[in-house]
């Protein structure tokens, strides 16, 4: 049994979380009947969150030490649907089962009006998952088709994915499909250890695609993702952030207060796990 520790002091210094941390650290606890080391769990993060005007949770997993971070780890245990952070999942569908060469295959634009202006041009596969061309991707599920994809979902173990021909085109986006955070994370971290029943050309691709920003500190990957169902906004930021030797992966699921202003939604997400990583020191403001 995991025993959950609660940070004290509520500001996010990094001297003070650092004491906290030393004064009420969990123990992590001998390997359960899996062979499997619990994950020790550290709450933090919760000014962060109140500051930006959203609910929901930030969750890090700090892979050397085994320490799961969050505000709110009852809300990373709620699976919800994964948006756009499906088209990680969706590339290597695409790859894997051939319907998709990296280099050569192109999504064209049939000159109707689309949704999002960035959209209405051809593009590569890498072209649609930075621009997060949702028609690209359906056409990618239309074309695996459910059988497949549903064997594919399978062999990767992301979430519960619900598939039928009826929702082939749209299941990760509305419908009962869900994953939580903590099942997002799990999928990255077996993805990056490249523990994915996929080909190594299909993951070395795939992490390439996935780099957001790199730099002499750090190198951050991942994909955003933002649903809205019933009226209701829900926005993903998941990926990793490396940092020398040491990798950090991270899940952030929010939605806004009724006062949000919903301009700054596609930019909050990123800013919220940034101002959570700068708070536990791994990196600077």
């Amino acid at each position: 049994m995991i025993r959950l520790c609660r940070q004290v002091c509520c500001t996010c210094k990094v001297v003070n979380f650092l004491l906290v941390i030393g004064l009420f650290s969990c123990h992590i606890h001998p390997s359960n009947e899996t062979g499997e080391i619990p994950r020790e769990k550290v709450a933090v993060f919760d000014s962060i969150l109140a500051h930006a005007g959203v609910e929901g949770s930030v969750l890090i997993f700090d892979q050397s030490k085994n320490i799961l971070y969050s505000n709110d780890f009852d809300w990373a245990d709620v699976g919800r649907l994964p948006a756009s952070t499906f088209k990680i999942v969706n590339s290597i569908v695409a790859l894997e089962s051939g319907v998709v060469d990296y280099d050569t295959t192109i999504f064209r634009w049939n000159g109707k009006k689309r949704r999002l202006k960035q959209w209405e041009q051809n593009m590569n596969l890498r072209e649609a998952f930075h621009l997060s061309c949702v028609p690209c991707y359906q056409q990618i599920a239309l074309t695996v088709g459910p059988e497949r994809m549903k064997k594919i979902l399978e062999k990767l173990n992301y979430g519960n994915m619900v598939v039928d021909s009826t929702n082939i085109d749209r299941f990760w986006l509305e419908g009962d499909s869900k994953v939580s955070q903590v099942q997002q994370i799990d999928f990255l971290e077996r993805f990056y250890d490249n523990k994915l029943p996929i080909a190594n050309s299909s993951f070395r691709l795939i992490k390439e695609m996935m780099v957001i920003d790199s730099n002499q500190v750090y190198k951050l990957s991942g994909k955003t993702g933002w649903s809205i169902r019933n009226g209701n906004n829900n926005g993903w930021f998941v990926g990793y952030l490396e940092k020398g030797d040491e990798v950090f992966f991270f899940a952030t699921n929010v939605s806004p207060h009724q006062s949000f202003d919903m301009k700054l939604f596609p930019v909050i997400r990123k800013e919220i796990t940034m101002k959570a990583f700068q708070a536990m020191g791994f990196i600077k403001e």
